[in-house]
């Protein structure tokens, strides 16, 4: 069994003023996410210039805190949100969701995109492989919060987590950290460095989050307000992801069947596929 480093998840504090780790890793999340936007941009071919990646984290950011609030109520807290609907506003209670921060980043990509005149997931390929920051740092604030973990557990890296009960369990954060942070960040980043069918990029995004969320939750404790929602083992979280591999394949078959490329690497052949 491993210690839990017990973190104090308040990083500084500043008279009546607390800021959070969490809070933090949001901002790491964007701050790397501008960072690697513009770092991409420079790129040749690519159809976003620097200046304008610093329009689209604002419009991202607004997306994943609006999305992802909206979405953990809607869909982890609907009775709370039904009788006490002011609760929404109540950040500072913790919960937001991913499959909700996706709903709303796409809303502002669409707003984007009808902004400066581009195709929608021409924006949405270029920001998936961003977004793997976000969810690496957005983990590590759930591990620092000790929130999120997963079952009991007999495995040698099980944690005895401060409101997990006395036994250890499963790091299920960091499992998600490593997987949907630092693999799929790798997958996304060298997938994405061809040029690639539009709508590529974002399918392998669909694929393999879905992928990884629908097995870590295997080992990860249900949310408390809903448990498993069948036969013992069905989340919530896998309820989500699943239509997001499905679309996420049937979107990879599309793109390569039409083959539509948003930049080119000057070869003949992409030239003449490009439009």
């Amino acid at each position: 069994m491993l210690a839990y480093p017990h973190i104090d998840p308040v990083a500084l504090s500043l008279g009546p003023l607390k800021v959070h780790w969490y809070g933090l890793m949001y901002l790491v999340g964007f701050v790397g996410a501008w960072a690697l936007g513009r770092y991409r941009a420079a790129k040749p071919n690519w159809p976003l210039s620097p200046l304008l990646v610093d329009d689209l984290i604002f419009y991202g950011a607004l997306g994943v805190i609006l999305g992802g609030r909206i979405g953990y109520m809607v869909f982890y807290q609907a009775p709370e949100l039904i009788h006490h609907p002011l609760t929404i506003f109540q950040i500072w209670d913790g919960g937001m969701s991913f499959h909700g921060g996706l709903i709303g980043v796409m809303t502002a990509m669409a707003l984007f995109a009808r902004k400066y005149k581009l195709h929608f997931f021409t924006l949405m390929d270029f920001i998936a492989p961003l977004v793997p920051i976000g969810l690496f740092a957005g983990r590590i604030g759930n591990f620092i919060n000790g929130e999120l973990w997963g079952k009991v557990t007999t495995l040698p890296w099980g944690m005895v987590f401060p409101t997990g009960g006395p036994l250890p369990r499963q790091p299920s954060m960091l499992y998600e950290a490593f997987s949907e942070g630092i693999l799929l960040f790798l997958i996304l980043f060298f997938f994405s460095i061809k040029p690639r069918p539009r709508m590529a990029v974002s399918a392998v995004f669909l694929i393999f989050y879905g992928t990884f969320r629908f097995l870590v939750e295997f080992v990860r404790e249900p949310d408390p307000q809903l448990g498993y929602l069948w036969d013992g083992w069905l989340t919530m979280g896998q309820v989500l992801s699943f239509p997001m591999i499905m679309f996420g394949f049937a979107l990879l078959w599309y793109a390569y069947h039409k083959r539509i490329m948003d930049r080119s690497d000057n070869s003949p052949s992409n030239s003449e596929q490009s439009t």
